[in-house]
C-alpha cells in the first residue's frame, strides 16, 4: 500500500503500531468514563461488566477486527487484479486504511488485556495475586508465540506442491484475506469455549465489591 505522506515523506510500515498505542489511550478514558456508566445502568454491576463479560466483549471485538482487515485485504487484492498490479511494490491505495483495525484492536486491548489483569488480581488467593497477574501477562507472550507457529503452518501446508501460498513475499499474489478468515474463525471458536467455559465459573468473594 501506498505509505506517502506528503511528496517527500514515506511513512515506516512498523510504525503503524503506533496507532494501536494511540487506541489503547484513546478508549482507556472511554472506557472508564463513558462505557461504564452506560453499562452500569443496565447491568446494576459497580464495573459496569463483570470480569468474565468484559473479557467476553474483547472476544467478540476482536473477530469483528480480523473480519473488517479481510475486507480490507479482499478490497485491495481486487484492486490489484483490476489494474494489474501484481509486481507493483506499493500500490495507490493509503496505508492509513489499515488505521481503522488498530483502533479496533485497541479497543480488544481495553476490554481483554486490562479485564484479564483485573481478573487474575482480584480472584488470585491473596498471596499469590502478584504471581497470577505476571501469569495473566504470559498468556499474552504465549499468544505471540501460538501465532508464529500458526503463520509457520499455514506456510507449509499452503506452499505444497510449487504453490505460492497464503503469504508469499509478493503479498500481490497470494491470499493474506484467507488468513484473515481463518483468524476470524479461529477467534469466533476461541469465543465459544471461552463461553462454555465461564458459565459454570464461580466469582470470589471480594469485600466492598459486587460479585
Amino acid at each position: 500500500m501506498d505509505q506517502h505522506m506528503g511528496p517527500n515523506f514515506r511513512i515506516p510500515s512498523a510504525s503503524l503500531s503506533l496507532f494501536d498505542t494511540l487506541s489503547v489511550i484513546f478508549w482507556t478514558p472511554v472506557y472508564d468514563r463513558i462505557i461504564v456508566q452506560i453499562a452500569r445502568k443496565y447491568t446494576g454491576h459497580e464495573r459496569g461488566f463483570t470480569q468474565l463479560q468484559r473479557m467476553g466483549i474483547g472476544l467478540v471485538l476482536s473477530t469483528i477486527a480480523m473480519i473488517v482487515v479481510g475486507i480490507l485485504e479482499v478490497i485491495r487484492l481486487n484492486y490489484v487484479r483490476r489494474h494489474n498490479y501484481y509486481d507493483l511494490e506499493y500500490i495507490p491505495m493509503s496505508i492509513f486504511w489499515q488505521v481503522p483495525q488498530y483502533f479496533i484492536v485497541g479497543c480488544v486491548e481495553v476490554f481483554t488485556v486490562i479485564g484479564q489483569v483485573e481478573f487474575f488480581y482480584d480472584q488470585a488467593p491473596d498471596a499469590m495475586r502478584g504471581l497470577c497477574s505476571a501469569l495473566a501477562l504470559t498468556t499474552v507472550a504465549l499468544g505471540n508465540y501460538l501465532s508464529t507457529l500458526l503463520v509457520t503452518i499455514v506456510n507449509n501446508l499452503t506452499t505444497k506442491n510449487g504453490n505460492l501460498g497464503w503469504i508469499p513475499d509478493n503479498m500481490n499474489r497470494g491470499h493474506l484475506d484467507y488468513f484473515y478468515w481463518l483468524l476470524a474463525i479461529l477467534s469466533l471458536l476461541n469465543f465459544l469455549v471461552y463461553l462454555w467455559i465461564s458459565k459454570s465459573y464461580t466469582y470470589k468473594k471480594v469485600a466492598g465489591r459486587l460479585g
